[in-house]
């Protein structure tokens, strides 16, 4: 087992099994510095590796914002190589850079925009408040969007997809659209969102790990190949994990 990280943008909590963190920038809308990408480096790494953690819950401080994504008046460096830049969701992201799959609940009052998604895309479980807001600014601002459309693409519409990226900051979903398309899984009171997320956290935490870590990777990594050769593979997830359970059984008889 090893330590709970030390974090200075991230409140990081760990009671039972369920680790929750908190975004703690409100001051900047909880936007991710560079700070705070590589604070979820070892966020990751931390949640992947230690035992004792079986479900993460994700929320952030302050009631204005989940997340405004990059906080462009941060001091970020990039490689002159332009061949050599590396996205920031790529860290931030558990399942496409850092392969957690431990179930990752997201708690999102006020706005989540743009970066956000690099969390939400990934979510096994996303709750918001009535009031929580979904959007993406990138080209209302003259940016691409790409990273964050792409992986919506994957939970909801690309119709509503293609709304939500083109309109800008011109299309905003409420909790209950966002809800009615399937990014939102449940819209909770906001005095009791976090109690909420923490009831689901502990409903997952009693389950066998083994097999909720092999559901949730089943699922997503079926994402990235055709219907035939997922279901081909899917017999694969169940006898991994049974022959993962094994030598504890045998051991406590």
């Amino acid at each position: 087992m090893s330590p709970v990280p030390t974090t200075t943008t991230v409140a990081v909590d760990l009671d039972g099994a369920v680790a929750t963190l908190t975004l703690n920038r409100p001051e900047r809308m909880n936007a991710f510095d560079p700070t705070m990408v590589a604070e979820f480096a070892d966020i990751w790494a931390w949640v992947r590796t230690d035992p004792r953690v079986r479900v993460v819950v994700l929320r952030a401080a302050g009631d204005r914002a989940f997340c405004t994504g990059m906080d462009v008046r941060a001091q970020w460096s990039w490689p002159d190589d332009v061949w050599s830049h590396e996205d920031p969701g790529r860290t931030l992201s558990p399942k496409w850079g850092q392969r957690v799959w431990k179930p990752l609940i997201c708690a999102v009052r006020g706005m989540a925009a743009g970066g956000a998604f690099y969390w939400l895309n990934e979510a096994d479980l996303v709750l918001a408040a009535p009031e929580a807001t979904f959007f993406d600014p990138h080209v209302t601002y003259g940016m691409t969007a790409a990273p964050g459309p792409i992986g919506l693409s994957r939970r909801i519409g690309v119709g509503a997809v293609l709304e939500l990226t083109l309109l800008g900051n011109d299309r905003r979903l409420d909790a209950q659209r966002a809800y009615q398309l399937g990014l939102v899984n449940e819209v909770v009171d906001g005095g009791r969102l976090d109690a909420r997320a923490a009831e689901l956290a502990r409903v997952l935490a009693e389950r066998d790990p083994t097999a909720v870590q092999g559901a949730v990777r089943a699922v997503w990594e079926s994402l990235d190949l055709p219907r035939t050769v997922a279901l081909e593979r899917s017999l694969s997830y169940s006898q991994i994990s049974t022959a993962a359970r094994r030598p504890a059984a045998e051991g406590a008889s």
